[in-house]
């Protein structure tokens, strides 16, 4: 039996531009994702323009910023994706 876990991926300025889509629900095949696994998993669906943008990218999950993309992502999270934002 699979276990399949659902995570909100939020896009904003590049990382929109470069995935085309403002937002999506991902259905992952593991029961304890990483961020690190969302973040490659998206990489892999939307190809190398958007991988570019992620290897640059800061995250928050649920709102809250991460700084280890080992941590555990529960069903039902929220990750936004941030590219650096220029301007002063």
């Amino acid at each position: 039996m699979t276990v399949s876990t659902a995570v909100q991926v939020r896009y904003f300025a590049g990382a929109r531009a470069a995935a085309g889509v403002a937002e999506e629900d991902l259905l992952l095949d593991s029961a304890d994702p990483t961020v690190a696994l969302v973040v490659s998993a998206i990489g892999e669906r939307h190809g190398d323009r958007l991988g570019k943008v992620l290897a640059a990218s800061s995250f928050l999950l649920d709102g809250v910023a991460v700084r280890d993309t080992s941590l555990r992502v529960p069903a039902g999270s929220q990750l936004d994706v941030l590219p650096p934002f220029a301007g002063g």
